[in-house]
């Protein structure tokens, strides 16, 4: 059986999906899957790859704003991007990261996304561009810039008119577990 794509919201996931997508994303962080992780894969479209043992593959894009010289950006923000052991380097990641750079180019102003050492080659050979400037998250006190998250932030551009500036921070909205 060729592995099979589909792409669902949350809400039409099934309990046994979300928890097979769950033990996917343990496993293929070596156990370092927060519950704010998981809570921030949560809440938009996932794309899932299916083959004759199961999941392979998973990866979802969520919703959020970044504010950007004046501007304030409707955000594809992919999350949870994890591939089976035992078929990593087999192209399922590819097949992933192209399902959701469909949905990032026609339905955002942006796509962002922030990269494991790991992951970092696979989204730079697809076209995303390492962001070189400040990133901050507006948390409930205010700004707050995330040094630990400068040098893993990547962009793509998707409906947003005119560029980025990297001499002006990419301000995101505020998530549980964002700052520490």
């Amino acid at each position: 059986m060729a592995p099979r794509l589909r792409t669902a919201h949350t809400a039409d996931l099934e309990p046994a999906e979300l928890r097979a997508v769950r033990t996917l994303l343990e496993d293929a962080f070596d156990g370092d899957l927060r519950d704010e992780d998981w809570d921030h894969a949560l809440g938009g479209l996932h794309v899932l790859v299916h083959d004759r043992r199961g999941l392979a593959a998973h990866g979802s894009v969520i919703q959020r704003r970044v504010l950007h010289r004046g501007r304030s950006l409707r955000v594809g923000y992919v999350e949870a991007v994890g591939v089976r052991a035992d078929v990593r380097r087999a192209g399922l990641g590819g097949r992933v990261m192209a399902e959701l750079e469909r949905v990032i180019e026609g339905a955002y102003g942006l796509g962002a996304l922030c990269a494991s050492e790991d992951g970092a080659a696979l989204y730079a050979a697809r076209g995303w561009r390492l962001w070189p400037g400040r990133v901050c998250v507006l948390a409930p006190d205010g700004a707050v810039r995330l040094s630990e998250e400068e040098g893993t932030v990547f962009v793509r551009p998707g409906t947003a008119r005119g560029p980025l500036d990297p001499a002006c921070a990419l301000v995101f909205d505020w998530r549980e577990g964002d700052v520490l």
